[in-house]
């Protein structure tokens, strides 16, 4: 009997020795962004899930503000003479244990992130902990995106959400560009009435802060100013008094409203270190001052600088219009100038920015935007020329711009990579990802640029956009989803480019607001019965591309769903994507039918292609409702009842209307109206004469 229970004890101890033991199965590792050098040489015998629980209490006393403590299996050191840079860490997992070191708490911070990743993709993969050895740092200081809320606003439950992704990219730095969507105490007419409040605000920016995530406002001005001047009580602070566009600088009012918005804007995100400004896109006359609009906007720079300066705070400044007016700004997009020509442009209309150097304050960081060229010798010698006076410049990409349903150009990836690498070889001290909510897709199909800018800021080049690509979905999906057979965004870029203005004949989508009657004079005009065949003709090309995106379309969709089933986290990611695959589907189907309802050959064959037809709206209201159900899980879709629309100077799509639909898929209501009202569907005409 006592034989048997040694037998009996042994047994449990081996069963119980199993149960711990760490599978030696090797995994795929991909760390995002990519560290700075990494070798693995093994598998470890550590069990990842234990190590996983570590990371969860680590991250929370980080948060919480607490010392990071390590375990007997895992030792974080603070070495504050290693002469690591204060993010950087060194991370190395042997047989027994992991070792983080790091100069600074946010050094180890991002350690313990890294170990979360390789913890996650062990898990994942009921793989080993690898035996490993990382150096990290990164190649930017400055790792921020712009966050602008102008148009709509997320559930509030998402911003928390995206703090937290956010700090697993390591980006350290968010521009929140606050428009309206801030509750102003000193101006109150100026917000609208569903923004958040300055506690409201404040509470999200110190959940940033504790993940090492630093919020600074932009508080438009001078131009883009149309939310504070729309409004009858300061249409007297405008430059132009037929114009919400811009303030005059010459009005000391002017400085009294802004300085109340800085004022309750910095109030609601404490931990600011920049104060953005603005001042793009605007030319100003000082009410016809005589001055010249490049002083006019010095003027203007010098006091909102100096209000910036006496709170501790950097401004940043948007340096186009001193290059406009200067007459160099076009050099800078032009990608067929030589260097040799550059320099030509510059050598005759530099003087006309030199005339003006000693206006320009030393305190602001002038921001270099370039959305399209930025590897250009214009724009290197635009910012060499901030350089060279002694200023403060820092350059400015996008993740997304004017693009109405998603990001395309592959997320934007090559414009990223290379304003990235420019900047890094130029010692700059940051990039900006900016995310304009001009025409406001889902904030979702961000995630993948986001995560683009995230490596190459840290990383510089290391991996190609497809390994890239790869390790996005990996992260974000589960390495299940990391061959080639779930990549579908790429494909699904040009199907959303096409359904922008399929349904018109030569108009664009933004602009169709304006138009006095644009059912008429810009949505596609439908078939004649009496002239069959002609109107397949006339938009041959159209209906080849329709024809071209359905075969595309069908295999987005197959892939979609299948990395549904196989995703191990954020599949509502997944469900945004498939509401824009379905949406762009719903186009191509409209004008294959119109296409099949014109070449039909019998009466019969017409008068059922018509039924179809007259079916999509019921269709389309059912897919609508689909997507409104989607996108609504994190979105305020609608403004409020008692929003006030302003002029719209650059026809931003989100800008156009209080509800969601009525500026999002204008175009396709007014397609179905006309395909309702139309009589050009009617049964009449030669079906012989085909």
């Amino acid at each position: 009997m006592r034989l048997f229970s040694i037998f009996s004890l042994l047994f449990t101890l081996m069963i119980l020795a199993s149960c711990r033991s760490t599978p030696k199965k090797e995994g795929s590792y991909m760390i995002l962004p990519s560290p700075t050098s990494l070798e693995i040489t093994g598998v470890s015998s550590l069990s990842a899930t234990e190590i996983q629980e570590f990371v969860k209490q680590a991250k929370a006393d980080f948060i919480a503000g607490k010392s990071l403590a390590g375990t007997s299996e895992v030792s974080l050191s603070l070495e504050t003479t290693s002469g690591l840079k204060p993010e950087a860490y060194i991370l190395e997992i042997t047989e027994e244990q992991v070792e983080i070191k790091a100069a600074t708490k946010v050094g180890l911070w991002y350690g313990v992130i890294t170990l979360g990743q390789l913890v996650q993709d062990a898990l994942d993969q009921d793989a080993a902990l690898p035996l490993i050895s990382i150096n990290d740092e990164p190649a930017l200081n400055y790792r921020a995106i712009q966050l602008d809320v102008k148009h709509h606003l997320e559930k509030k439950d998402y911003y928390y959400e995206l703090m937290d992704r956010l700090a697993e990219l390591k980006i350290n730095g968010i521009i929140l560009e606050i428009e309206d969507k801030l509750a102003f105490e000193k101006q109150p007419k100026v917000g609208s009435s569903d923004a958040w409040s300055i506690a409201e605000w404040k509470k999200l920016s110190d959940y940033a802060m504790a993940r090492n995530i630093r919020i600074s406002p932009l508080v438009q001005g001078l131009g883009h100013a149309s939310f504070i001047l729309k409004h009858d009580e300061y249409k007297d602070l405008r430059d132009d008094p037929a114009s919400d566009w811009a303030f005059n600088p010459l009005d000391d009012r002017t400085y009294e409203v802004q300085f109340d918005l800085y004022s309750d804007a910095l109030e609601a995100f404490p931990h600011a270190q920049y104060l953005h400004v603005g001042g793009d896109e605007v030319h100003t006359t000082g009410r016809e001052s005589g001055k010249s609009p490049l002083e006019l906007q010095l003027i203007w720079l010098n006091r909102v600088s100096e209000y910036a300066d006496k709170r501790g705070l950097t401004p940043i400044f948007w340096d186009d219009m001193p290059l406009k007016n200067a007459g160099v700004y076009n050099s800078i997009f032009n990608r067929n100038l030589s260097e040799a020509q550059v320099d030509s442009i510059w050598t005759a209309n530099e003087p006309n920015l030199n005339k003006y150097v000693d206006m320009f304050p030393k305190n602001c960081v002038y921001m270099r935007w370039n959305y399209s060229a930025p590897e250009t010798p214009g724009n290197n010698r635009a910012m060499q020329w901030f350089t060279d006076h002694g200023f403060q410049v820092m350059g400015a990409t996008a993740g997304q711009t004017r693009w109405n349903l998603m990001p395309l150009e592959e997320s934007n990836t090559a414009n990223i990579r290379d304003f990235a690498l420019i900047s890094i070889d130029n010692k700059a001290d940051g990039l900006l990802l900016t995310l304009w909510d001009d025409d406001s897709p889902h904030f979702e199909l961000y995630q993948r640029g986001i995560a683009i800018f995230a490596e190459y800021t840290w990383s510089g080049k290391k991996r190609s956009s497809e390994e890239l690509h790869a390790a996005f979905r990996q992260r974000s999906f589960g390495s299940g989803l990391v061959s080639e057979d779930f990549s579908f965004i790429n494909d699904l870029e040009p199907s959303v480019a096409f359904w922008k203005n399929a349904l018109l004949e030569k108009a664009d989508r933004n602009i169709l607001k304006g138009m006095g009657n644009p059912m008429q004079d810009a949505v596609l005009a439908l078939p004649e019965a009496n002239a069959p065949g002609q109107w397949t003709e006339r938009n041959k090309s159209k209906l080849e591309k329709a024809q071209a995106s359905e075969l595309v379309l069908d295999s987005v969709l197959y892939k979609i769903s299948e990395s549904k089933k196989a995703a191990l986290r954020n599949s509502y990611t997944l469900e945004v994507y498939e509401q824009v695959a379905k949406v762009t589907q719903f186009t191509n189907k409209s004008l294959l039918l119109l296409a099949e309802w014109d070449l039909a050959k019998t009466a019969e064959e017409r008068e059922a292609t018509k039924e179809k037809l007259l079916n999509l709206e019921g269709e389309w209201k059912k897919q609508l409702a689909e997507l409104e159900t989607v996108y609504g899980k994190t979105r305020e879709l609608n403004k409020p009842d008692d929003y006030i629309l302003d002029q719209d100077h650059h026809v931003h799509l989100a800008n156009q209307a209080i509800k969601f639909s009525d500026w999002q898929f204008y175009v396709e209501d007014l397609f179905l109206q006309k395909l309702k009202e139309g009589n050009s569907l009617e049964m009449k005409g030669d079906l012989d004469n085909k």
